[in-house]
């Protein structure tokens, strides 16, 4: 007999206040790196209502304006309106930055990880982008969120919103989804019955239209409450990294705790998650696993991984222990290796900052490339055409 489960992942919107600050962390590493590719970023920021406070230690030989990219971010976003209680032109931008720490400059500047800890990547075959489901769709609605609304397509929608989308599995396959909700913050003079009317109509079908799962009957849930006007930071204090599971995989895979956005691509938290998406993903897409798990681990200023594994969960063509081999004698893992294969040091990061930094197709996220899955399979002493 069939086992059948539900799993529930959630995304939020880029005008979430987490997701206001990831962003506004992220444009500080991107200014950065754009003029000093070796600069060194760790930038935190946190908003509330009328306010956006950005503290980091940061070395670096240029010079970045960050209020003025701090009210970039916020006026993109869509936060024009003061009336919101937070917006680019009134809120007050204060800063503390401070010199990084000579201690962590001594291992970093010779090659080695900028701290310690581990890292998890992750891939298997539930979607085309080789993604779990749940996270994919629940990014896409998020994201149709923000089209719609920038586009004067649902004109009484403001920035603030989330979505979450629960599956049926079916031997762990996904067979049908079985619920979608979205909250959408949105004027006082909206009502509940148009509202719940609009983004069924052109958030929700247009995206579940594109999804290679049962979507003929499924539970709607738009704005349960019946009223979502005050959102954004006037109504929740928002934090950079505090959204680390809508990052990743959406709960469906292990995290190793660190935040990415931020920080620059010599903390390990950022650039070996990065890394390890990459193996995950090159193992599933060469067909040497329907699924896997990779786990790196660092210690601080030292540049070879303390330990690499990978798990299949059973669904591998080969045993664990030898793809592990096969990815250390593939991979180069150290670092520097990580940051010059995926070229990291650039001013990428802040599109990474909303809708997930896997799974995507941006020309830039160079960790979501296909690119050895040929000297995998060769390693593995597998030929043929990939299934």
């Amino acid at each position: 007999m069939a086992e059948k489960h539900l799993f529930t992942s959630e995304s939020v919107a880029e005008g979430h206040p987490d997701k206001i600050a990831d962003q506004i962390s992220d444009s500080v590493v991107d200014a950065i790196l754009s003029k000093d590719p070796n600069g060194r970023v760790a930038c935190e920021c946190i908003v509330t209502t009328g306010l956006a406070f950005v503290a980091g230690e940061i070395h670096t030989d240029t010079y970045v304006d960050v209020p003025s990219t701090a009210r970039g971010v916020i006026r993109d976003i869509g936060y024009t309106d003061p009336h919101l209680g937070f917006d680019f032109e009134t809120a007050a931008v204060l800063t503390s930055i401070d010199e990084q720490s000579g201690d962590i400059a001594m291992g970093v500047d010779t090659g080695g990880a900028g701290d310690q800890g581990m890292m998890f990547g992750f891939a298997c075959t539930q979607t085309d982008v080789l993604m779990p489901m749940p996270i994919i769709i629940a990014h896409r609605l998020v994201r149709r969120l923000a089209e719609v609304r920038k586009m004067g397509i649902i004109d009484y929608l403001k920035p603030d919103g989330k979505s979450q989308v629960t599956i049926e599995y079916e031997d762990h396959v996904p067979k049908r989804i079985d619920t979608i909700l979205v909250s959408a913050q949105h004027s006082a003079e909206a009502t509940i019955d148009q509202i719940r009317k609009d983004i069924t109509k052109e958030v929700i079908r247009p995206v579940v239209s594109g999804m290679n799962v049962d979507t003929t009957d499924f539970r709607i849930l738009v704005n349960p409450t019946g009223r979502f006007v005050k959102g954004g930071p006037a109504a929740d204090t928002g934090l950079t990294g505090r959204k680390i599971i809508v990052d990743t995989y959406g709960g469906f895979a292990s995290h190793g705790g660190g935040a990415f956005s931020g920080k620059d691509p010599t903390k390990v938290d950022r650039s070996a998650s990065y890394a390890a998406r990459h193996v995950a993903k090159n193992i599933v897409g060469a067909g040497l696993a329907d699924e896997c798990t990779v786990q790196i681990a660092y210690a601080i200023g030292v540049a070879e991984p303390i330990s690499v594994m990978l798990d299949t969960s059973g669904r591998g063509k080969l045993a664990d222990d030898k793809l592990t081999k096969i990815v250390r004698d593939v991979f180069d893992l150290t670092p520097r290796g990580i940051m010059d294969r995926l070229k990291l040091r650039r001013g990428i990061y802040r599109q990474t900052a909303a809708y997930g930094h896997f799974g995507r197709t941006e020309p830039d996220f160079t960790w979501e490339l296909l690119d050895m899955v040929d000297i995998l399979r060769s390693k593995a002493g597998i030929s043929g055409k990939i299934c």
